[in-house]
């Protein structure tokens, strides 16, 4: 065996080059990766570079601001609520509803959303609340309503109980818990929630 000095070393391995839509999904895991990990205020560009590993240069091609960055990491992270459960009653219905809710909330990007939310400030907050509303509140108001008709339907539920007041109350109240008080919805708070709040509002009237 050759062992001279000047014996080539073995050339490196190539490496595959991520482009297109391929890396632009690797920076934006990176970012939630980030956002799961340090926060948003840990969260740094070269962080998520350093994550996707990228250079720099190719994250600030795509996304000029850590906000944009993070806004479209939630668009394309956050999971999708497929349907709205059918148990054969109202009060089962949401609470497997609001189950589906939680585990969306725990989820990775669950996860990023909140770290949004605890640490930014009002005036960053408010960069994100289309995200938020469009991905997360606007979704699941909507299948409670289809919950709610349903309901209507079998008798179960008071006519005109889909107004947004009645339809918002589950999704402010896990939201609120969440961002204010810091605390998580076990069993037993969701079942309360709707027992105790939900199906009073729901009932029909004389009920």
């Amino acid at each position: 065996m050759d062992t001279s000095p000047w014996t080539a070393a073995p050339a490196p391995t190539a490496t595959l080059r991520r482009r297109g839509p391929v890396l632009e999904r690797a920076i934006l895991e990176a970012a939630l990766d980030q956002l799961s990990t340090v926060g948003w205020s840990g969260l740094t560009m070269e962080g998520v570079a350093a994550g996707a590993q990228t250079g720099k240069a190719a994250v600030y091609r795509r996304w000029s601001s850590k906000e944009e960055l993070v806004a479209d990491a939630l668009r394309a992270g956050l999971p999708r609520l497929d349907g709205a459960p059918d148990r054969g009653n109202v009060r089962d219905d949401l609470i497997e509803l609001c189950r589906l809710m939680r585990e969306a909330m725990y989820s990775r990007p669950g996860f990023a959303l909140r770290s949004v939310l605890h640490e930014c400030d009002s005036s960053t907050a408010e960069r994100f609340h289309e995200v938020i509303f469009e991905g997360v509140v606007q979704p699941s108001v909507e299948l409670i309503k289809e919950v709610v008709r349903r309901g209507i339907t079998r008798g179960e539920v008071r006519p005109g109980a889909t107004d947004e007041y009645v339809c918002d109350v589950i999704p402010a109240m896990m939201m609120y818990r969440s961002k204010v008080c810091g605390s998580e919805w076990g069993e037993r708070d969701l079942t309360e929630m709707i027992d105790q709040v939900m199906v009073p509002l729901l009932r029909p009237l004389g009920a």
